[in-house]
């Protein structure tokens, strides 16, 4: 069995096969997860699958699966981190673990309590890391600096001006059709969970868009890909986390300047400048509003440092 993402999965019995087929069928039609999400799920499962088949000696059956006990799951995270995994990658695959055994209970297929028992990996709080309104300026302003197709050029100033104009995530921009390009003050765009909101459009945003279209020799239209790559595909994350990184590096920006950090810098931005929580917590569809006040502790460093540098008193 193929793992959709091309991963080598494991020969599973055919009740545990026919399980996950259901739940991704679920995850789609009736939590509709987007595919990226989903692709996840599923790459976490495989995974702990992996680590069961030479746990236990054999591959799984769904009974199997159901009788695993707190010590079991307890091995699996001790083996992710032996083998380096992130805090944030095991807090993930756990979350995506516990959604399987959920949707085995609710399909009737069996319980099992021990998953549910253990605990998240505690995660480092890290506040976001946005650039300076001066460099995120200078990011759009060398956006395809080195870039020989003028089209790819526009094409990046197109995409980063649109993810720190709208604080977009990259995989909100790249998954945007031509069709659903701005063409007013406003635009729809679909986030985590297949939810809406409406973000405010800028003029200079259009204008990066529309310029980037009549450039593009693949004159993308309809349900094509707005952003496209050098062959005509639609762009992948990996391509412009790339580009981000050249630009990055003309600049002498840190590591932490990232197309994700573009995102950051529209919400610390805004705050700066007055706006309120609640009302950057709809632009960035956050479904909770803590998470946007990561924000606020940004700002109180930045207001600090610039105090710090600049009172007379600070320097006493």
């Amino acid at each position: 069995m193929a793992h959709p993402n091309g991963l080598t999965a494991l020969t599973v019995p055919s009740d545990v096969r026919e399980a996950i087929a259901d739940w991704r069928t679920w995850l789609s039609d009736e939590r509709r997860a987007s595919d990226h999400t989903t692709e996840n799920y599923l790459a976490d499962l495989y995974a702990f699958l992996g680590f069961i088949n030479g746990h236990l000696d054999g591959v799984p059956d769904l009974n199997a699966l159901l009788r695993l006990n707190p010590r079991d799951f307890r091995s699996w995270l001790a083996r992710r981190s032996m083998d380096g995994m992130a805090k944030t990658s095991t807090a993930r695959a756990l979350s995506s673990l516990r959604n399987f055994y959920r949707f085995l209970d609710r399909s009737g297929r069996g319980q099992n309590a021990a998953v549910s028992s253990i605990r998240n990996p505690r995660l480092p709080q890290t506040a976001p890391k946005p650039l300076s309104p001066v460099d995120a300026l200078a990011v759009l302003e060398n956006a395809g600096v080195w870039q020989d197709e003028p089209w790819l050029a526009k094409r990046n100033l197109a995409l980063f001006t649109l993810l720190y104009g709208c604080g977009l995530r990259i995989s909100e921009a790249l998954d945007l059709n031509a069709n659903q390009s701005p063409t007013g003050d406003s635009m729809v765009i679909t986030g985590k969970g297949n939810k809406q909101r409406l973000v405010p459009v800028l003029p200079i945003i259009r204008d990066a868009i529309e310029d980037y279209l009549r450039a593009c020799p693949y004159a993308p239209h309809g349900n094509d890909a707005l952003f496209v790559g050098a062959r005509g595909k639609r762009l992948v994350a990996q391509v412009a986390q790339r580009e981000m990184r050249k630009v990055r590096d003309l600049l002498q920006l840190p590591d932490t300047a990232t197309p994700h950090a573009l995102r950051h810098s529209f919400a610390t931005h805004l705050l700066a400048g007055g706006g309120d929580l609640r009302t950057i917590q709809d632009l960035l569809g956050h479904a909770s509003l803590s998470t946007t006040q990561r924000y606020t502790a940004v700002d109180s460093e930045q207001l600090m440092a610039v105090y710090n540098g600049t009172h007379p008193r600070a320097r006493r």
